[in-house]
């Protein structure tokens, strides 16, 4: 028989497995997250006639003669480059930008993927919901108090406890930034009401107790009535809750224990910065950032250690403009700007940001840091082996998986709100059919003819 038919079928062969690769690709072109495959041909072993001859001082070099024998696909390789990202809107759509994957979990198996159409499940895990893999990343740990994720211990499975509680929390700082007008009067013993509500600077300001109750923080300022001659002294005279005559909080204020008294004297530099405060039994503070302890006690808290309450009046740091006490010619200005308590919530929403932070969003105001997603890369990505359902499991030929967050060792960019496309190019695959179509078509040419030679060798019988 000749070997152009065997040539002629092994392209068949080989061809329309080319053709399977394409047809999945394009009817892959809207499956999220899919990586297109390629397939890549190679001449198979040549048989040689007569093989090559060194030249010698007679005649040159001969090459040698060889047939060959068909081809074979070298090579079925899956393209990773990136996809179109689309918006969807949805806040549990992640896409990547950039290298990795995302980690899921079923059991003790490990997939990869990049297709981040998620979801939370009943119980707040965080899964694919087309097979309930599992999305794997860290959950955050409360540290003193403030929620830390660490990165370097093995991933987990990731919950959002959506209504979960969010405990009060009671105010420890309350900081002020208002100016004092440096043409405020004295006022006498005799001073009218109407001078009084004009010459004393008032900041009223909500707090919360350990309860999650609130209370208003009253604080007067006026200039020194004990020492009219001093031309940059302040007398402040903190009150809560002046209003609410069923609360005595029994307040106090200084920096010694036990501290005494509801007053506080302010003192300012030839430039209006702050200079130094006094407390009522006369320790000065004239350095760094100055504030006063006030404490109070707490209405309906057991009775014991824990009974009063202590926040810091923040007035600035010495010598700053910036986010302090000032004292100039020029009206009275900002208030209190900032406290940092709060009463209890409920997690209500989240958010999933471009490093992979989820963060909570409570009812009562609050952000807290929830958990981080957990993102894989690969030495080789294009040796990994596909498992169906747009996942992705380690091979002998991919690398082990480096897993860590978003932007470290290369891992790439988190886009909340999106999905990645596929990345088969339409155009491209119409382009490879229609090659494929012509190999495939030529090599048949080839067995047709060849059939016809040897029907001619079998008519020299007649």
């Amino acid at each position: 028989m000749m070997r152009s038919l065997y040539s002629g079928v092994s392209g068949l062969e080989n061809h329309q497995t080319r053709m399977d690769v394409i047809g999945n690709n394009i009817a892959n072109v809207n499956t999220t997250g899919f990586k297109k495959g390629r397939v890549t041909f190679q001449d198979m072993i040549s048989q040689t006639v007569e093989g090559a001859a060194r030249p010698n001082d007679a005649v040159g070099g001969v090459n040698p003669q060889q047939v060959g024998l068909g081809m074979n696909v070298a090579a079925i390789d899956t393209v990773m480059t990136q996809g179109s990202l689309q918006t969807t809107g949805v806040n549990t759509d992640l896409a990547l930008e950039g290298n990795g994957f995302f980690v899921l979990k079923d059991g003790d198996k490990t997939y990869y993927t990049r297709a981040g159409s998620f979801g939370i499940d009943s119980n707040g895990t965080l899964v694919n919901p087309a097979n309930g893999l599992r999305v794997q990343g860290w959950m955050a740990q409360e540290i003193n108090g403030q929620p830390v994720v660490r990165t370097a211990q093995d991933p987990t499975d990731l919950t959002i406890p959506v209504g979960a509680k969010d405990p009060a929390h009671a105010t420890q700082n309350v900081d002020l930034a208002c100016n004092l007008d440096k043409r405020t009067p004295v006022l006498g013993a005799n001073a009218t009401p109407i001078q009084k509500a004009k010459d004393i600077w008032e900041i009223d300001k909500t707090i919360y107790d350990s309860f999650g109750n609130t209370h208003r923080v009253v604080i007067d300022l006026q200039r020194d009535p004990n020492a009219p001659n001093v031309p940059n002294q302040w007398l402040a005279t903190v009150q809560i809750d002046p209003q609410n005559t069923q609360f005595n909080p029994n307040l106090a204020l200084g920096f010694t224990q036990p501290p005494q008294g509801n007053t506080f004297v302010v003192n300012f530099s030839n430039l209006g910065a702050l200079a130094s405060i006094r407390d009522a039994q006369g320790n000065v503070r004239n350095a760094g950032k100055l504030q006063i302890p006030v404490t109070f006690t707490v209405n309906g808290a057991n009775p014991g250690a824990n009974q009063t309450q202590t926040f810091n009046l923040n007035l600035g740091s010495v010598g700053s403009y910036t986010n302090s006490v000032t004292q100039f010619a020029d009206q009275f200005s900002t208030k209190s700007y900032k406290q940092d308590g709060y009463g209890m919530g409920y997690l209500e929403n989240f958010q999933i940001d471009a490093s992979g932070q989820i963060n909570g969003i409570y009812s009562n105001g609050t952000n807290r840091l929830i958990g981080q997603i957990a993102l894989a890369t690969f030495i080789n990505p294009g040796g990994l082996e596909k498992e169906g359902s747009t996942m992705f499991a380690v091979s002998n030929n991919s690398g082990d998986a480096n897993v860590g967050p978003s932007g470290i060792a290369g891992k790439g960019k988190i886009i909340a709100g999106a999905l990645e496309m596929s990345n088969v190019d339409l155009a491209e695959a119409f382009t490879d059919m229609i090659v494929t179509e012509r190999g495939f078509q030529a090599n048949s040419r080839t067995i047709t003819t060849s059939d016809q030679m040897l029907q001619e060798l079998l008519t020299l019988k007649r």
